[in-house]
């Protein structure tokens, strides 16, 4: 009867599936970042099919105002720099500099929001809201749907916190601040794009 126990103990400590939870939930967040992937690909190509259909309105040279676009693409490439910052605080098991890098993150994140907000009302109060043209509409659904991905990465981001706060560095808030830290960085790549399809070749003739 010993021997059959530690035979089974034995076959339980080298079955390979003792690690799938972890590398499962990596897994499917790199599926669902490809799925995010697709969702922004086709925004792009319908807004690079409608982006000059201006319908006798305002084109993007006469809207974008490229230096508050440029403060608010280096809010959010800062907040890449430090989220970096609170994962190397995190790999060191510091606690208090983690939160610290993670709540500096967090107001540049809002900082962007916030932008992006008074940007969207301005458009709206001059008359040149969604339903104004194809162009509006493509450009209201493109920015606006990175920045619900920015607003979700938010709140994710506060509720990391305070589980941290609780529990501490555990395995688990470790592989969730890395799960965060792949989405944030995707949404930095996919803003890039946005500044540069979007702002940038808007303002060209």
């Amino acid at each position: 009867m010993p021997h059959g126990t530690g035979s089974s103990e034995a076959l339980r400590f080298h079955v390979p599936g003792d690690h799938h939870p972890e590398n499962g939930t990596l897994l499917g967040f790199w599926l669902y970042l490809m799925s995010d992937c697709l969702i922004f690909a086709c925004l792009f190509a319908v807004y690079g099919v409608l982006g000059r259909s201006y319908a006798a309105g305002p084109s993007g040279a006469d809207l974008f105002e490229l230096p508050l676009v440029a403060i608010n693409t280096s809010l959010l490439l800062l907040s890449s720099i430090t989220y970096g910052f609170a994962v190397l605080e995190m790999q060191r098991n510091r606690q208090r500099a983690t939160l610290i890098w993670l709540g500096i993150t967090g107001l540049l994140g809002a900082g962007f929001i916030g932008l992006e907000l008074h940007e969207f009302a301005h458009l709206i109060e001059i008359g040149a809201g969604p339903h104004r043209s194809a162009f509006l509409s493509s450009f209201f659904t493109l920015v606006g749907t990175h920045g619900l991905h920015v607003t979700f990465g938010i709140v994710w981001l506060i509720t990391l916190m305070v589980q941290v706060s609780q529990k501490g560095l555990i395995l688990e808030n470790k592989r969730r601040l890395m799960c965060l830290s792949m989405f944030w960085h995707f949404l930095d790549v996919v803003w890039i794009g946005v500044f540069s399809f979007v702002y940038l070749m808007g303002v060209l003739p």
